[in-house]
């Protein structure tokens, strides 16, 4: 029997974006076969354009709306054991995960940088108390005994401990036009809101959250990577396998079979969505795609607790997906969706379909119970980006051409420590005549149509 949830609402937690979730955070702890929906007013287009029958576009509409799918023991524990082997060690030391990393650091006081100094958790819960409008706030004053309540809770916490803050800061600029004696600011702020109406309570809880505190968001270390394979960026201008990939691809493989049965219970749950990464998957060359399945990109986290975030990069109308593998010897760890206060405990063999792109999302404390315990997390999904790759043999020419460019001492750009990159360089003679004399005219036609037109007016000038 699956259960199916369909929220009524949907509460603004914007202001929670890089901070730790809890218990707190969530009223319902999803632990069974569940469906859940999102709001019917979510601000989604629903409307789904096909040649199919309207029962069909009906499921569209559907799934346009689905916040999870998650069902319990889906793979065998022989596919769990050989994912485990074969992504585990593509997690390594990473400080590039943003808001998913939560907060790093020490107080930033008049000594620190830039004049600011960390969000404490206490301030932001607070705020977060401040800002709902469900009820728990009295029109008639403060609700003194919540109030009072938060700051006994936090009464002594250290102000500089890293597991104190949320990785977000306040701009001391913005907060002394109002408050020039900086120091204790935030109590006095909080207690000349007595007497003000719910509303007014409301509006500046929420002007204090969103223009006093930083958008910058500091990451600490955590132990994170990717496997599979990868789109193009400025500084790697070219499709390719992964690090992990390319350097331990027998190992790789051995996640294959595990990821081919997430695959179909995608296809069987999601068909609507599913179908949407299947048709993105056969645009572009196979040999960027886990084979027989709709992922190109495999995020693996070793015992990372996740902060409260969005993903980005996956395909819009495709979905995420998130597992977990190795030996369970942890407690905690849930998956936390504030906006609809609800958690799921996503334990190994687990499957959770998750539309982790649009809905807010983080981690409860992971705690292991045991010295070698450790929680590998999966989260498997096509990289919207992957659309815009040639062919395996064209990305892979032009990873050549930047590694010949680079170790060229003699090119007119070489300079020490330089990556072989260069703006404007794809558009450029240089590289449609390395491309012809490896992959021939035709393929420069393909993908640089305009490449010989601009040859032939040089010709036409110089002769």
């Amino acid at each position: 029997m699956v259960k199916v949830i369909v929220a009524d609402s949907k509460y603004n937690c914007e202001h929670l974006l890089g901070q730790y979730l809890d218990e707190s955070h969530y009223d319902i702890l999803i632990e069974e076969d569940t469906d859940c929906y999102m709001e019917a007013d979510c601000g989604l287009d629903t409307k789904t354009e096909c040649d199919k029958e309207c029962s069909d576009c009906d499921k569209g509409a559907d799934e346009r709306r689905i916040a999870f799918k998650f069902r319990k023991n889906w793979f065998t524990q022989e596919e769990q054991d050989q994912a485990y082997i074969g992504l585990r060690e593509a997690a390594t030391e990473s400080q590039n995960r943003g808001q998913a990393a939560g907060p790093r650091g020490e107080m930033l006081g008049v000594e620190g940088r830039g004049g600011r100094d960390w969000v404490t958790d206490y301030e932001l819960e607070v705020l977060d108390f401040l800002m709902d409008t469900s009820g728990k706030l009295d029109d008639e004053d403060l609700n003194d005994v919540t109030v009072a309540s938060i700051r006994a809770k936090h009464a002594g916490a250290p102000r500089s401990a890293a597991d104190e803050t949320r990785g977000s800061v306040w701009l001391r600029s913005q907060v002394c036009k109002e408050y020039p004696e900086y120091f204790g600011w935030f109590d006095k702020w909080v207690d000349s809101l007595e007497g003000k109406s719910k509303d007014e309570i409301v509006n500046e809880a929420t002007k204090v959250a969103t223009k006093w505190i930083s958008t910058t968001n500091y990451a600490k270390s955590v132990f994170s990577g990717v496997a599979g394979w990868y789109d193009r960026y400025p500084r790697i201008p070219f499709g390719r396998a992964t690090t992990y990939t390319r350097d331990n691809f027998d190992k790789f493989k051995l996640s294959f079979p595990f990821l081919q049965s997430l695959n179909r219970g995608f296809k069987e749950l999601l068909p609507w969505r599913w179908s949407n990464q299947k048709s993105a998957v056969d645009k572009i060359d196979g040999r960027f795609v886990v084979p027989e399945t709709v992922f190109t990109t495999i995020t693996v986290n070793k015992s990372f607790r996740t902060a409260a975030h969005r993903d980005a990069g996956d395909l819009d109308t495709g979905l995420s997906n998130l597992l977990v593998v190795g030996s369970g010897e942890y407690t905690g760890g849930y998956l936390i969706f504030p906006e609809y206060r609800i958690a799921v405990n996503v334990r190994p063999g687990d499957l959770l379909l998750v539309n982790n792109h649009e809905i807010i999302h983080g981690n409860t404390e992971i705690v292991l119970t045991k010295p070698d315990a450790e929680r590998i997390s999966l989260v498997c999904y096509f990289r919207e980006a992957m659309l815009e790759l040639g062919s395996y043999e064209y990305e892979t020419t032009r990873e050549q051409y930047v590694i010949d460019r680079r170790s060229n001492k003699e090119h007119t750009l070489y300079r020490p420590l330089w990556n072989g990159v260069s703006p404007g360089m794809w558009d450029e003679q240089e590289w449609y005549d390395y491309l012809e004399s490896k992959l021939g005219r035709e393929v420069v036609q393909k993908y640089h149509p305009k490449a010989y037109e601009v040859k032939s007016t040089l010709e036409d000038l110089f002769g």
